[in-house]
């Protein structure tokens, strides 16, 4: 197990120390996308706008939510789970999209989760300048609260990166649980408070719903600074465990099959 590890880590590194690279290739992807559009990514942050603009209206009125304590809640809220969800909806197919270069080239497999992470990241970017807008319209202050969410972050894409990577592994290898994932991740968003608030829920069958839910404790570590508020204890602690423990399961799955991958593609 030592050896397989060891054999992880140096593959790891090797893509990390290949991150321009990483980098240039998730910025492609995303002027790819909007190749020859006026606005360009930011129809990212128009449509996410609008999404967030309706669903704050609908579900505000259905909630009876005051709209200063509830828009920005579910700002952050959509924001952040749609960086969490994209990072593991593409990390399932991050070698199985990535198949020619994979066979072609003598690139680091790492690389390409760096790329998807990446690729997000610029994505998190674009959607974030509507929280600050949403704060300021609604008089919502911002606190030195919100210098935490940098630790937060750090940590959040500390586990997303080996959920990331498990997943591409598994998924090259199933290629079903792509799709078994998403339809995880869709459950999961109903049960997370992103569109509905927690003080909604009964005290105590609420806390242990809340309490189980690792995507609960992933978003509050980063959603909670921009609102004013600190995070949970607990959720520090799930988040750094979930590190942990998650790390420890991919580098071993990681150095057992990374050598498979180009025969699974």
């Amino acid at each position: 197990m030592i050896n397989q590890n060891s054999s992880a880590l140096q593959s790891i590194f090797a893509g990390m120390g290949q991150s321009s690279l990483a980098a240039t290739l998730g910025w492609q992807d995303i002027k790819q996308r909007y190749r020859r559009s006026k606005v360009g990514p930011f129809w990212l942050t128009i449509s996410m706008g609008v999404l967030i603009a309706s669903i704050g209206i609908v579900f505000g009125q259905i909630f009876n939510s005051p709209m200063k304590e509830y828009l920005p809640h579910l700002t952050a809220g959509i924001i952040f789970w749609t960086f969490i969800s994209g990072v593991i909806n593409d990390g399932c197919l991050g070698f199985i999209a990535s198949e020619g270069m994979i066979k072609q080239l003598p690139i680091p497999l790492f690389v390409h989760i760096v790329r998807i992470v990446w690729r997000n990241i610029l994505i998190l970017l674009h959607n974030l300048v509507i929280l600050p807008v949403v704060m300021l319209l609604l008089g919502v202050p911002i606190t030195l609260h919100i210098f935490l969410i940098l630790p937060g972050i750090a940590l959040v894409l500390v586990n997303l990166t080996w959920m990331a990577l498990l997943l591409a592994v598994v998924c090259t290898r199933f290629r079903d649980m792509a799709n078994i994932i998403a339809s995880i991740l869709q459950v999961a968003f109903y049960l997370t408070p992103i569109i509905w608030m927690h003080n909604l829920l009964p005290e105590r069958a609420g806390t242990m719903l809340l309490d189980i839910n690792p995507f609960y404790h992933l978003l509050e570590i980063i959603r909670l600074p921009f609102l004013g508020q600190l995070p949970n204890g607990i959720s520090w602690f799930f988040a750094v465990g979930m590190a942990v423990v998650g790390w420890a399961i991919t580098l071993k799955v990681f150095g057992r099959y990374q050598h498979r991958i180009a025969y699974w593609l």
